[in-house]
Order: structure tokens, then sequence, then C-alpha cells
């Protein structure tokens, strides 16, 4: 955005950018003057005293690449003040955030985010990822911005967008299922299977305050893992290739832990049969090694992610080759839906769970009026939404409930 200065109180002028292309004119004041209400911006327009090109104009019209627009005075007044400044990063924590960074181009960052560092922040959660995306600015205008997350215990790729357009498109790859996420697991046992299909429903696990998940065949939602044993030590422990084909919270740990081969380290749902003797730590062993995504301007990018200390000390401990992991192909397509379902039957199935969908969104939603801080109303909410292909209300909604930094606008997709 650029800003042509006029005299004192006379109309500002103001020029959209590239990344500010076809997005709706009230979206624009969304992500540049934040201060100003929409029904400030309905006000201007239907009086005539906003203009595009010099054109009266709707807050739902678009506004594109090269166009000017006038703004008239004041309306900074309207909500009530500006919005909190965000707290000064310590130079510890600027080194500690470019010392994630492992790939930086002019639409995204790609990060090797650490175990036990949270994505975001929450109630008793102070140190996140999200908290330090102020050091990672560079020469853009704003922050980078979250798209998607890993477990506070999972390591691994996770990527940031660094324009709003980038956000947008990388979003709906994720929630599209076109990007591809390929994980490393150090697993309790071996499957009698080395490459196969988990397809257990999940939900939340009753009585645990929406802190874990569970198979449940009535009442969870599909989910899909394809797994593929990389190499075995005995019958003591394997390596594992994991291949999330949706997107449950904790998928690849409950799927793991439900066939019998929970995740080394993964207490929460392997219990005291997660953990190896000797001298294998006792972190979790869970690690998004790869992802490769659709890229805004075409084509596709990949980026790979070396493991942690522990992780990598505990390969080296066990005898397992990392090169033979390198060696695999991973640009095998999804496989077609259990026992051959055809689209027509599908079709009814899936217009009653949109339907439930939106009563289940709706209750959640009143749900938070009157407890707007609690996770677990949250997190089911979020992913109501996902399933619904919501996916930038559900960054909203983690973003404003979590206190991550405030909502996003720009997160409030079409």
């Amino acid at each position: 955005m650029s800003q042509q200065h006029m005299p004192d109180e006379t109309a500002r002028q103001f020029t959209a950018q590239a990344d500010d292309d076809d997005i709706r004119l009230e979206r624009w004041f969304k992500r540049h003057l934040p201060q100003v209400s929409f029904a400030m911006v309905s006000r201007w327009a239907r009086t005539g005293q906003l203009r595009v090109d010099g054109k009266r104009v709707d807050p739902a019209d678009r506004v594109f690449k090269g166009q000017t627009l006038r703004v008239p005075p004041g309306g900074d007044e309207a909500r009530g003040g500006t919005a909190p400044k965000r707290r000064q990063l310590s130079p510890e924590e600027e080194a500690q955030a470019e010392a994630m960074l492992i790939r930086r181009s002019k639409s995204a960052l790609v990060l090797n985010k650490p175990p036990g560092l949270a994505t975001q922040g929450g109630t008793k959660t102070i140190e996140h990822v999200d908290g330090l995306l102020d050091a990672l600015q560079f020469e853009q205008e704003g922050r980078p911005k979250l798209v998607h997350r890993l477990d506070k215990d999972t390591s691994g790729a996770l990527l940031l967008a660094r324009t709003s357009r980038a956000a947008a498109h990388f979003t709906k790859a994720f929630s599209s299922r076109t990007a591809r996420k390929v994980y490393w697991a150090l697993v309790v046992g071996v499957p009698s299977i080395n490459d196969g299909m988990i397809e257990l429903p999940l939900a939340k696990q009753p009585g645990t305050g929406g802190e874990k998940m569970h198979v449940n065949e009535k009442e969870g939602l599909p989910a899909r893992t394809r797994y593929r044993v990389i190499e075995r030590a005995g019958n003591a422990a394997c390596w594992m290739e994991l291949q999330p084909f949706t997107g449950r919270t904790h998928q690849l740990r409950v799927h793991l832990a439900a066939i019998g081969h929970p995740i080394v380290g993964d207490g929460k749902y392997g219990g005291r049969d997660s953990f190896l003797t000797g001298a294998i730590s006792r972190k979790m062993h869970l690690h998004a090694r790869r992802l490769k995504i659709p890229h805004p301007d075409g084509g596709s990018v990949e980026f790979t992610a070396e493991l942690p200390d522990h992780f990598a000390d505990s390969m080296e401990q066990i005898g397992f080759d990392i090169a033979v992991g390198e060696a695999l192909t991973d640009d095998t397509p999804p496989p077609p839906p259990p026992n051959g379902e055809q689209k027509q039957k599908s079709k009814p199935p899936a217009k009653t769970n949109r339907k439930d969908l939106k009563g289940a969104e709706r209750l959640y939603r009143e749900a938070l009026q009157q407890n707007p801080d609690n996770p677990v109303i949250l997190n089911n909410l979020a992913w109501v939404l996902l399933e619904q292909g919501k996916p930038g209300a559900v960054m909203c909604s983690y973003n404003r409930i979590n206190g991550a930094n405030g909502c996003d606008n720009d997160y409030l997709l079409n």
C-alpha cells in the first residue's frame, strides 16, 4: 500500500498494490486501515465520499492493482483507539526465530520447528512460534502468517506465508489436501504389513477436556493415514514414513497407538509402552520431514527439515541409515476410497454431514459467547469450520481465542 499525503482535512489517497489485487474493498480497509469501522466505510460509500479511480463504490466491490483509493479524513476514532502494540522481542528471541529459518522466498518462509515449542499461544502457553514472527518480517510491510500447525512436541517443516495472497493460496492447499506432508517417526514394534493404510474415524475423547482424541466408529470424523516401514530393529522398533490424507487433531499419534504401535516417546497415547530402554530419548519421535505444496505463481515447491538432535541420536543408537529413507519416492497419489465407493453413493451422506456441521458450528459459536476463552469449544469449532472448507476462519478463531496477537482479518476468506 502506498499513500499520497494530501493537505490537512482533505481526503487521503492510496494506491492498491499487487498484494491487494482482486480483494473486496471492505477487506482492503481491514488490512490497511483496521481502525476504520465497517459502518464508517459503508457511510462513506453511501454518501459518495469514498471513491476508487474517481468512481463511487460499494464496500463489496473489488479492488485491483494500480487503482487509486480516495479515503475521506477521519474515522480513526471509530473503534475506540488503536490496537495494542506487540511486545518487543529480546535479542535472544530474535536469534531463536532466525535459527529456525531454513528457506526464504518472496511468498513464503519455512521453519524447522523444534520439539517442545507450540505453534500458537493459549491460556497457559506463553512461548510459541507465533510470538516470534515479528523477528521474521525482514523487508516485508507485515509479519508472516501461519497457514498450518504442528503439535507442540512434533518437530519439523512449518510453512509461513509472507503475503496475504500467499496465505490464501497455501491455506486453500492445506484444506483441499493438495499439500503433501511426509513425516518420519520411530515406532514401538513392527506392523505385520510394511506398507498400509490406517482408516479409523477420530473424535474427542470424553472426559479429557478436549485434550485427547480417540477412535470412534460411530461419531468420529473420517481419518486416513498411509504408513511405510523404512527400517526395523528386530521386532522392538521400526522407522516409519507417514503421510496423513486428512488433518485430524493428533491423527498420526492416535492411529499408530490404535494399531498397537505407538510413536516412541508419546506417553499421551502410548503410555509406558511408548518408551524404549537404553539411551533412546524419552522425547516424542515424530518429525515433519518434507512438505510439497503448490506455489502461488504456479508449479510446486518442496522443503525438507533436518531431524532434531534427540531424533538423530536415537537413529544412530539403533543403527538406522537416513539415506534409506531419503531414497523412498513419495509421489504416489492417495489411494481411492475403500471398497470402490462411487461418487453418486457418497452424495446423500455428504449433504447430511454439511447440515450437521452447520448446526454444530452454530452451537459452538453460541457457546463461545458464554465462554470465550474455552480452548475445548475453540478446538471443536475450528475443526467444524475446517470440515466446511473455512480454513481462514479456523486460523482466525485460533488467533482470537488463544490471544495470539489477535485475529488477523486477512484470514477471513471469501
